[in-house]
């Protein structure tokens, strides 16, 4: 976000702020339908791994959240396309009762991939209704922006779930032509930054999720935070030194973790090759790494004489809180803008590629409460455990992150595009 972003903007004409988030809704709906085109319906079907889950439960699950929250409470006289099916898409929302379990998504095999598809064209032309009712327009637009930002979340998902499923298979399937991009060149160095205190968290008028407030203040000691990811190439070098088999690199978890599940180099990773969605490919020594963990993050990290940037860190480089005084702006950088294989290139920019670890474990913000009523359960209840990844990745929407996003996983998991930045004390 540019710090005139940061500032507060002309305001839009009402008219003008209804159509473009009708624009947002439609382009984003069309997306989900065009990064299944390439899927049977069996593909769309299975479920790899109980974190992951099916391309047709994602496409009916988005479709549920805009039934269940928006039209069946806002526009009169709508009907559930069928009343079954909320028992089968709701996800974790217990105030909307009970569900099927997450690790029997993958069991269903009808609906079918065509069944689905009806749904979301019938959820879509009710929409248009709701959304060209301008009795509705003010009221509803603060959900309509979740719902939007709900299904982008899901178009990661999806991705990074489709890509664990076709992994599985031995002929290494591909859904798309490798692209033709090329690995971009990143600069050397490190941003500086001086410490003091810096005020963190959403600030500006547009969208956030609520786990990114209240705004506040922090103390940040002297640091700096490296002007590119951690490379495909250094990753090599830290596999031949022993990094994966030196207990001294590694957290106590991540030690145990990687001896456990035999784990010895990054997700997706044979000989000099990566999978990817178009299939096994020659891995690119200069591209950003990505599938890690935290573990694996962190133990990179003490490898290389460095640490991971606490988010506060991160979040203080991104808005220009350093010597240069330069914000970064959150659209740049390789992020998802249509229906292809998503695959980190590298760049100077601080969004985009992969999702960074930070050090920062998931917890509220001071004065945090969660939203009234069902969405409420967004994000707050999963404050518990998990780590803050900052930035965006390749399969990340563009325009769906910023400065005081907050995502979070579960230290051992990295079926996502999870990767890392270096950090260290001045």
């Amino acid at each position: 976000m540019t710090r005139a972003q940061e500032q507060s903007p002309e305001p839009a004409s009402a008219e003008g702020a209804d159509e473009a988030l009708e624009a947002r809704f439609r382009a984003t709906r069309s997306l989900s339908e065009a990064l299944v085109e390439p899927l049977s319906d069996a593909d769309a079907t299975i479920q790899s791994m109980e974190d992951a889950s099916p391309a047709k439960w994602h496409l009916a699950h988005t479709s549920w959240f805009w039934e269940t929250f928006l039209l069946r409470e806002h526009l009169p006289g709508y009907e559930l396309f069928d009343g079954r099916w909320p028992f089968i898409h709701n996800s974790y929302y217990e105030t909307e009762g009970e569900r099927i379990a997450r690790f029997s998504r993958g069991m269903l095999s009808r609906p079918s991939l065509e069944d689905l598809l009806a749904y979301r064209d019938h959820v879509n032309r009710a929409m248009e209704s709701l959304l060209n009712d301008p009795r509705h327009a003010a009221m509803i637009a603060p959900l309509v922006a979740l719902g939007v930002a709900h299904e982008q979340q899901h178009q990661e998902l999806l991705l990074t779930d489709i890509k664990h499923a076709l992994f599985q298979n031995p002929l290494g399937p591909a859904m798309w032509e490798a692209p033709a991009h090329a690995t971009e060149s990143a600069g050397q160095g490190w941003h500086t930054h001086p410490g003091g205190i810096a005020r963190v968290g959403h600030q500006a008028d547009g969208f956030a999720f609520d786990n990114e407030g209240p705004a506040h203040r922090v103390l940040l000691e002297p640091f700096a935070l490296a002007k590119r990811l951690v490379t495909n190439g250094e990753w090599s070098e830290f596999i031949a030194d022993g990094g994966y088999e030196t207990a001294t690199l590694w957290l106590s978890d991540g030690w145990a973790w990687i001896n456990e599940n035999r784990v010895a180099a990054p997700l997706y990773w044979r000989d000099a090759e990566h999978f990817t969605h178009a299939g096994w490919q020659e891995r690119a020594a200069e591209a950003p790494v990505t599938h890690i963990s935290y573990f694996e993050a962190d133990a990179f990290a003490t490898w290389a004489g460095h640490r991971l940037p606490t988010e506060f860190e991160w979040e203080a480089i991104a808005r220009g809180q350093e010597g240069e005084r330069a914000a970064h702006d959150p659209a740049a950088g390789n992020q998802l803008d249509d229906a292809a294989p998503p695959l980190p290139r590298g760049g100077d920019s601080l969004f985009g590629d992969c999702w960074q670890f930070t050090r920062s474990g998931y917890l509220p913000y001071p004065r945090f409460q969660p939203a009234p009523g069902a969405v409420g359960e967004y994000n707050g209840k999963f404050m518990s455990g998990q780590f803050v990844l900052k930035g965006a990745s390749c399969a990340t929407a563009r325009g769906h992150s910023r400065a005081s996003y907050r995502n979070f996983f579960y230290p051992h998991q990295r079926w996502q595009f999870t990767g890392l930045r270096l950090a260290k004390d001045v």
